[in-house]
């Protein structure tokens, strides 16, 4: 299903490591643009859904097109870090091709050097979803445990 909310789990965690230097909405915005791509091919009845933007140069690209459009919203908002934005932008699209590879046949990564997909069902469906609502969890946590000791501070 395209747009999936479960990339946005391990992106969570991410961004709680770095939070100054990884932008989570960045990371967001590139992985639902990364899915307009099958979502496309859906609605035309297409297969296969999943193509260009679904690998790793495909993926770059929509990465630098996520980063112009927040360099775009630097007009209203000149404080926008874009650095932040680069990163979780590249993090957000490199880790979307990485998840949808380990279920998604019709995911090529590497091409168009090759149509390999060394990763597809590397891990069982049902653990890899676990695994991306536990790191989701682990990143809410964290970025909580963050903000109380910040309210905190020293004493």
């Amino acid at each position: 299903m395209p747009i999936t909310p479960y990339h946005f789990g391990p992106g969570a965690a991410i961004h709680s490591m770095a939070p100054r230097r990884i932008s989570f909405l960045a990371f967001c915005v590139a992985n639902v643009l990364t899915d307009v791509e099958p979502l496309y091919h859906i609605l035309r009845h297409q297969h296969p859904i999943h193509g260009f933007f679904h690998t790793y140069l495909g993926a770059t690209v929509t990465a630098a097109v996520t980063v112009a459009g927040f360099a775009a919203a630097r007009v209203p908002r000149p404080n926008l870090r874009l650095g932040p934005v680069a990163v979780g932008a590249l993090i957000g699209t490199w880790s979307h091709v990485l998840l949808d590879s380990l279920m998604a046949s019709d995911v090529h990564p590497l091409a168009p050097f090759t149509d390999a997909n060394p990763l597809l069902d590397a891990i069982p469906y049902e653990m890899l979803i676990a695994g991306c609502v536990i790191s989701g969890g682990a990143g809410l946590i964290l970025l909580a445990a963050r903000r109380l000791v910040r309210r905190e501070g020293p004493r």
